[in-house]
């Protein structure tokens, strides 16, 4: 086991109602004047975004909006938060949705603080000072709820990279499984698929993992699949949509890494790849490229794959698993061929091309070269 340094700062409201007090929450770190950010006009059509207007009058706080975040978030909607936030002189954000509106909340935090380019942060600098950080999460998936992270997409020049900075992590985030509710099936298996991939990278990955991580990541994993196969058969079962938001917010909080040591995020590289060419969803490219990468990478770590077919699916070999895996994946509708995302001939030279770049900006170019991801992806068609 890896020496280790652990803190997560977060703070998390769990639970039915938790939203109406998100301006109690905001005014216990002296949130004064806050840009609210979101998605879609369908927090106003459901009454959320008038319940979080309420709270936050009644506790003094001032907002301006910024709507319009989309999933797999740009860097143009964080040049704009940027420039509200400043005019409007906030001192917090507030994002109510998914993890896109989070991680573009995160990025407006710190760039508002900056006297250069934001994007300097997702290209080596690391932020020092960032505006307060609030949610409350709709969607579960990212784990961006409990962590400093964010990913965002620089349009022009096709590259989605992240930030990560001990300033990001929000003060306070609320989760509702109540308001997971209306997530569309299409969105519950993507998440499913997104919040395996957080849980696999550092398992196959790394050059060292204790056992009592192993454990705590295959629970996690039986969890998901348990979870969504209930909530297909039911969407109003609160229990497994509660044990689901879980779930993600642990597969990403740092304790799935905990004395982990020596490892990547092979899966998520040539995902960025796939989603800034094709403008997939992250977790229907996720669940196209893990089988792919599972086949090629599994004689590294056959050990380990076998493990996995063994806890997760009762299975023996690591090819079995991997089988059981994209079998699942199938079975509850998310993509596993690139053929099912429009990704064929010129557009998946594209791809590779920025998979490769990727590589070598996330210095992993020497296992994951051209050629190699050449390799993975035609095991993806």
């Amino acid at each position: 086991m890896f020496d280790f340094t652990f803190h997560n700062p977060t703070k998390i409201q769990f639970g039915r109602g938790k939203e109406r007090n998100i301006g109690l929450y905001m005014r216990k770190f002296d949130a004064k004047r806050t840009l609210l950010i979101y998605g879609s006009e369908r927090i106003k059509k459901d009454g959320l975004f008038d319940t979080v207007a309420a709270s936050l009058k009644e506790n003094g706080i001032e907002f301006i909006e910024l709507g319009g975040v989309v999933s797999n978030p740009v860097l143009s909607k964080v040049y704009e938060g940027i420039e509200l936030a400043r005019k409007f002189n906030a001192d917090s954000v507030l994002s109510v949705g998914g993890g896109s509106c989070l991680d573009s909340a995160k990025a407006i935090a710190a760039g508002t603080l900056y006297d250069g380019d934001v994007w300097d942060f997702f290209t080596g600098k690391s932020p020092s000072a960032a505006l307060k950080i609030f949610d409350i999460i709709t969607l579960a998936a990212t784990g961006s709820e409990m962590n400093c992270g964010s990913v965002v997409t620089k349009e022009q020049t096709k590259q989605k990279y992240a930030i990560s900075a001990p300033c990001l992590y929000p003060k306070v985030s609320v989760i509702n499984p109540q308001l997971q509710a209306t997530v569309s099936r299409e969105y519950l298996v993507y998440s499913a698929s997104d919040i395996i991939a957080h849980s696999i990278e550092g398992y196959f990955t790394a050059s060292s993992h204790p056992d009592i991580i192993r454990a705590y990541i295959e629970a996690n994993i039986k969890t998901v699949i348990r979870t969504t196969e209930a909530l297909l058969a039911d969407p109003s079962d609160y229990d497994a949509r509660a044990e689901f938001a879980w779930a993600a917010t642990m597969a990403l909080n740092g304790l799935t890494y905990v004395g982990v040591g020596g490892f990547g995020y092979p899966n998520h590289m040539i995902e960025h790849a796939m989603s800034v060419v094709v403008d997939c969803a992250h977790g229907a490219g996720l669940s196209v490229v893990m089988p792919a990468w599972m086949k090629w990478y599994k004689d590294r770590k056959l050990s380990t794959f076998e493990r996995f077919a063994r806890e997760i699916f009762g299975l023996k070999s690591a090819d079995e698993g991997i089988t059981a895996l994209k079998a699942w994946f199938d079975k509850i509708g998310t993509p596993t061929s690139l053929a099912q995302l429009g990704i064929e001939g010129k557009v998946l030279d594209e791809v590779i091309d920025v998979a490769a770049t990727n590589a070598k900006a996330w210095n992993m170019v020497e296992l994951y070269s051209r050629e190699n991801i050449v390799k993975i992806l035609d095991l993806a068609k």
